[in-house]
C-alpha cells in the first residue's frame, strides 16, 4: 500500500479522534498540506516527524481550544491513523502487553502481565477495521478477502499477527497480534520464580553435555521465552542452525544461522515448510539444530537429525502435560508421508528425546517451569519419563499469587553418569540420597 493510499484512506471512514475532531477531516486536510513525493523520500521515523508538525498547525489554524494532553492525544491518533495502525498504536507501544486481541470493531482485549483484560479503545467502524488489517496484510505482499479469509503476517517491529474474516468470523473481523518475548537469561527467570537455581545449574549442565532437550507448554507458558535462555549455554565453538515459523529466538553464539519458514505468495506458490528447512538444514553443517516449534511432520525429520549425529538440539511442542508431549512427538512425526509403524516411530521417539522440560502457566498469569523429567524408555517401550524436579502449588488464596515449592529427585544413572563422563557437575540436590528425595526448602512466590 503506497503512501497515498494510506494518507487518503477509506472515503467511508468516520474514525474519530476523540470528542473533538473526526481523522478523515484532518487526513484530507494533511494531504492538501504535504508534497507526497518529498515525504516518500523521508524514512518512517522523519515522516512521523513531519506529519506530527503539521497535524499540530493544523490544529491551531483550524481545531478547537484543547489542553496540553488533549493536544498531544490527538495529534498522535491522527498521524497513528494515517502511518500506523491507528487505534492499535497505543497498544503496541505499551511493552508490558503480549498479546492484542480484536473481536470486531468493538471489542478489543489484551494480555497484559500474563492477564487477559478488556480495553475501552474500539474502531470507529467495520471499514475502519477492515482498513487497518489491509495495511497489516499489504506490507507482506498478502491479501485477505473472502476467497482467503485467514492470513498469517508480521510487523515490520515483528510481532506476529493472525487475521480472520467473515464468513469464518462471525463476530466480524479478528485480529490477534502477538508480541515476541523479551530474551530473559537464565538467572532473571530463577529470580523470577520460574525455576530455582539447583534446575537452572541441571539444565546448563544437559545442554552443555549435548542432550537433547524438548520444551512443552501449553500457548503463552514461555516455551519460546526458555528456548532463547537455554541456548545460552550452548558454547561459543559451535555452529548453531535455527529454524522457526516466525524467528522470534535471539541468539548470542557468534556462529548462528537462523532461518525462517516462507507462507505462500498471491498465487499460492513458493511456500517454505518448516520441514523444508529442517531437511535443509542437515545439509549445512550444522553442530545443533534448534526448532522454534514442532508441528507436523518435520517432527520425524527433527527426531532423525538428533539421533544422527547432531545432539544436544533444542524444540518446543504443544502440549498439557510431559506424557502428553511425547505422545504428541510420536503422532506428529507419524504425520510425514513415510509409512513407518507407530513401534517404530516410539523407538525414534526414546533415543531422541533425553529431557523434557514442561512449563505451566498459573491462575495469577504466573508461568514456571511445572515439571524436568528425563526420558527412561528405551527402544520401543511405552513411554515413561522420571520426573527429577516438580512445583507443587500450595492452595490458592483468592487474590493472592501462586506459592509452592520445587521438589527435587536424583536423577537416573544414566544420564547422572553422562553428565560425569564429559565433566559436568551434578548439582547436589539431584545426587543420590540416604532418602532417594530431596526438596528445596525455599518457598517460590
Amino acid at each position: 500500500m503506497g503512501l497515498r493510499e494510506r494518507l487518503i484512506g477509506d472515503d467511508g471512514d468516520t474514525g474519530t479522534a476523540g470528542p473533538h475532531g473526526d481523522v478523515s477531516r484532518y487526513r484530507q486536510m494533511l494531504l492538501e498540506e504535504i508534497d507526497l513525493d518529498e515525504l516518500s523520500a523521508l524514512t518512517e521515523a522523519q515522516r512521523r516527524a513531519r506529519l506530527e508538525r503539521i497535524v499540530g498547525h493544523l490544529l491551531t489554524r483550524e481545531g478547537p481550544v484543547l489542553s496540553t494532553p488533549e493536544r498531544s492525544t490527538m495529534i498522535r491518533r491522527i498521524v497513528d491513523e494515517v502511518l500506523g495502525l491507528g487505534v492499535l498504536e497505543p497498544l503496541l507501544a505499551d511493552q508490558h502487553i503480549t498479546e492484542i486481541m480484536v473481536n470486531g470493531p468493538s471489542d478489543i482485549w489484551i494480555e497484559r502481565d500474563g492477564r487477559l483484560q478488556r480495553v475501552d479503545a474500539r474502531f470507529a467502524s467495520t471499514a475502519q477495521l477492515y482498513q487497518t488489517i489491509d495495511r497489516i496484510v499489504a506490507r507482506v505482499n498478502r491479501r485477505v478477502d473472502e476467497s482467503s479469509p485467514m492470513v498469517d503476517a508480521r510487523l515490520p517491529t515483528g510481532e506476529r499477527v493472525n487475521v480472520i474474516i467473515p464468513p469464518l468470523a462471525l463476530a466480524g473481523p479478528t485480529i490477534t497480534i502477538r508480541r515476541f518475548p523479551r530474551a530473559f537469561t537464565m538467572d532473571e527467570l530463577v529470580r523470577l520464580g520460574s525455576l530455582d537455581e539447583p534446575m537452572r545449574a541441571l539444565l546448563a549442565a544437559v545442554v552443555r553435555a549435548r542432550r537433547n532437550v524438548v520444551i512443552s507448554g501449553g500457548t503463552g507458558t514461555g516455551k519460546t521465552t526458555l528456548l532463547n535462555a537455554l541456548s545460552a549455554f550452548v558454547p561459543a565453538s559451535e555452529r548453531i542452525v535455527t529454524i522457526e515459523d516466525a524467528a522470534e529466538l535471539q541468539l548470542q553464539q557468534p556462529h548462528v544461522v537462523p532461518l525462517e519458514a516462507r507462507p505462500a505468495n498471491l498465487e499460492g506458490k513458493g511456500q517454505i515448510t518448516i520441514r523444508d528447512l529442517v531437511r535443509n538444514s542437515l545439509r549445512m553443517r550444522p553442530d545443533r539444530i534448534i526448532v522454534g516449534e514442532v508441528r507436523g511432520g518435520e517432527t520425524l525429520d527433527m527426531l532423525q537429525a538428533m539421533n544422527t549425529g547432531h545432539e544436544g538440539s533444542l524444540a518446543t511442542v504443544h502440549a498439557n502435560s510431559p506424557d502428553d508431549a511425547m505422545s504428541r512427538l510420536e503422532t506428529l512425526a507419524s504425520m510425514s508421508e513415510l509409512d513407518i509403524t507407530f513401534e517404530a516411530l516410539r523407538d525414534q521417539v526414546n533415543s531422541a528425546v533425553h529431557v523434557l522440560v514442561h512449563l505451566s502457566r498459573y491462575p495469577d498469569g504466573s508461568r514456571r517451569v511445572g515439571q524436568i523429567a528425563v526420558v527412561s524408555s528405551q527402544r520401543r517401550e511405552p513411554f515413561r519419563l522420571t520426573p527429577v524436579t516438580q512445583f507443587e502449588p500450595e492452595p490458592l488464596v483468592p487474590g493472592r499469587q501462586v506459592t509452592g515449592r520445587f521438589r527435587h529427585s536424583p536423577l537416573p544413572g544414566p544420564l547422572a553418569q553422562h553428565l560425569a563422563v564429559v565433566g559436568e557437575d551434578v548439582p547436589a540436590l539431584f545426587a543420590e540420597t540416604r532418602a532417594g528425595l530431596r526438596h528445596h526448602r525455599e518457598p517460590v512466590r
